[in-house]
Formats: C-alpha cells, sequence, structure tokens
C-alpha cells in the first residue's frame, strides 16, 4: 500500500482554538450572569449555534452572530447596549488572538512534507483561517489548501482526488471523530484521529474502532510512523 497524500485538519490538530472559544463563553456567561442561569444560558447558545450552522457557517463569526442572538433571546428581544459591545468586542478579539502551534507540530509536518503531499483541510472562516496559516509559520508546508464549509465524503473524493491519487492512497487526521475521521474514511481514505483536550459538542461522534483504516493517536508525533507503517503493508 502506498500513501500519497496526508491530509490535516487545522483547528486544534495544529494549533489552540477551542479554548480560546471556551474564553469567549465564559465571558459571555458572566455578562449575562443576571439574566439565566450558566447551564440553561450554554444549552440556549448551544442551540443557537446548532441552528444557524447551516446559514453562518463555522468560525468566529457565526459564533459572535450565535452569542448576539441568544443575548437578545435571554433579554427578551432588548439586550443592554454594553453587553452587544462586549460580545462584539469579545469577537474582534478572536479575531486576532496570536496563534499558538500544538507540541511538536512544526517537526513533525517538516519530517511528513519530505515524502508526502500534504494538504490542509479545514472548515471555518476564510479570512480567520488564512490568517491563522500565515500566522502559525506552516504554509509552505503544504501543497494545497482547502477551506471548505462542510467535511463529508463529496469533500474528500474532491479533495484527495485534485490534490493527490485519490482517497484510497490518502491519509486524514485530525481532532474531530465527526468530521476528520468518519467522512474521510467513508470516501476510502486512512484516518488518524488525535484528540484535543477539549472538543466542540457538534464534533463528536462514535469511533469506528474496528474499522481497520482508523487509528486513534495520543500526539501528533505518532503520525509519521503510523503511515510509514502503512506504506511497509
Amino acid at each position: 500500500m502506498t500513501i500519497t497524500t496526508v491530509g490535516l485538519d487545522a483547528d486544534d490538530t495544529l494549533w489552540h482554538n477551542e479554548t480560546i472559544f471556551r474564553l469567549s463563553q465564559k465571558r459571555f456567561a458572566e455578562l449575562l450572569a443576571d439574566h439565566a442561569e450558566e447551564p440553561v444560558m450554554m444549552g440556549r447558545l448551544a442551540e443557537v449555534e446548532r441552528r444557524n450552522l447551516r446559514l453562518y457557517g463555522y468560525g468566529v463569526k457565526g459564533f459572535t452572530l450565535s452569542m448576539l442572538e441568544t443575548a437578545m433571546e435571554l433579554c427578551d428581544g432588548s439586550a443592554p447596549p454594553h453587553i452587544v459591545r462586549e460580545i462584539l468586542a469579545a469577537g474582534r478579539e478572536m479575531l486576532t488572538h496570536p496563534v499558538e502551534t500544538l507540541p511538536g507540530v512544526d517537526e513533525v509536518l517538516a519530517e511528513l512534507a519530505e515524502t508526502y503531499r500534504l494538504v490542509l483541510v479545514t472548515k471555518g472562516d476564510l479570512m480567520d483561517q488564512e490568517r491563522k496559516l500565515a500566522a502559525s509559520g506552516l504554509g509552505e508546508l503544504f501543497a494545497a489548501v482547502e477551506i471548505v464549509s462542510e467535511k463529508d465524503r463529496s469533500t474528500y473524493d474532491r479533495v484527495f482526488a485534485r490534490h493527490g491519487s485519490g482517497a484510497a492512497e490518502a491519509v486524514m487526521a485530525g481532532n474531530s471523530m465527526k468530521s476528520d475521521v468518519l467522512p474521510a474514511i467513508e470516501a476510502g481514505a486512512w484516518a488518524a484521529h488525535i484528540p484535543y483536550h477539549v472538543t466542540w459538542a457538534h464534533e463528536l461522534a462514535d469511533a469506528p474502532e474496528a474499522h481497520p483504516r482508523y487509528v486513534s493517536l495520543s500526539r501528533i508525533g505518532e503520525l509519521p510512523d503510523w503511515i510509514a507503517a502503512i506504506d511497509d503493508k
């Protein structure tokens, strides 16, 4: 078996992301503490986010709009101006937050790029994802970058056909079972789940434990050896 292409997720696989969202959620909860209990507030925010995904997509801008909408609902349609200002400020700060790559990422990508075609496959806002990739210093290691609205089987069929020799000779690695693992395997690729310490509820799914093309790794540093073992089969 020959692997020609390695797809990599971005947020929470190459650099920290969900922790930044969690900090903004905490700030949101503090702002609206007089209007609802935190569990109720977070449940409402999650519901609004899910409802808005098909309209706003993934990323900070959609999240900020969902926080504003949730605040309006919790305040009976009339959120105080200072709360609106603080939510908008939180969104701006998220969009300018420094990019911090995860341990070992730089070395692993440099090693993989010597042998395989690397493709970044990520969801989210186009401008924000481009900003983070540029700030990470990893851009030159990728042969291609795909910023997509959704990750499903057709996405991986298209990406690995466009930038490689097809899904059968490709690996996808990322922290999301729902977006990085299951649809990649469905497309015929190999998939490595590299968990991040916190995961957005929308990205949770059961692992395909018995699937021969699936593996769970504890850190990205284990990825090159696993791919090399596939090549040796």
